[in-house]
């Protein structure tokens, strides 16, 4: 497994090099909006310290994390009236990982819709709406 990069985008957002639309912050992790979403209402979750990914990950970035994407998954179950959620996580290359830092896929799904496929960049000005309504039911 290579090293982790600290140039990667995930490490630029958090050092506030690279805008994001940031959803909820703690101590230990970041929510931000996924800029190609899949779904409505589709975000990430990051550890804020360095890790590239599940294999190198310390118990303690696992259960930050974990406890974050539970929060987030409630919230956007929530926020869009979803029929379930789907919860996503890559590892290398091989695994599917394209963001070599440690991150979470959430997605809000509705029952018999399909995810819009991968890699079609989004509506900024829609995203924006479906942060404030994510944060909304954080509240």
């Amino acid at each position: 497994m290579a090293a982790y990069d600290p140039d990667n985008i995930f490490a630029k957002i958090l050092r506030g090099e690279i805008p994001a639309t940031r959803v909820y912050e703690d101590d230990e992790t970041l929510a931000f909006m996924d800029i190609m979403p899949r779904s409505d209402g589709h975000l990430l979750v990051i550890p804020k310290t360095p890790c590239r990914n599940l294999l190198d990950a310390s118990p303690a970035q696992l259960a930050a994390v974990t406890a974050t994407v539970q929060k987030l998954a409630i919230a956007v179950a929530k926020a869009f009236d979803a029929d379930g959620v789907t919860v996503q996580q890559f590892n290398e290359a091989a695994g599917g990982q394209e963001v070599f830092h440690l991150h979470f896929h959430i997605l809000p799904r509705q029952e018999d819709v399909a995810m819009r496929p991968p890699g079609k960049m989004g509506d900024f000005d829609l995203i924006a709406q479906h942060a404030e309504k994510i944060k909304a039911a954080l509240a």
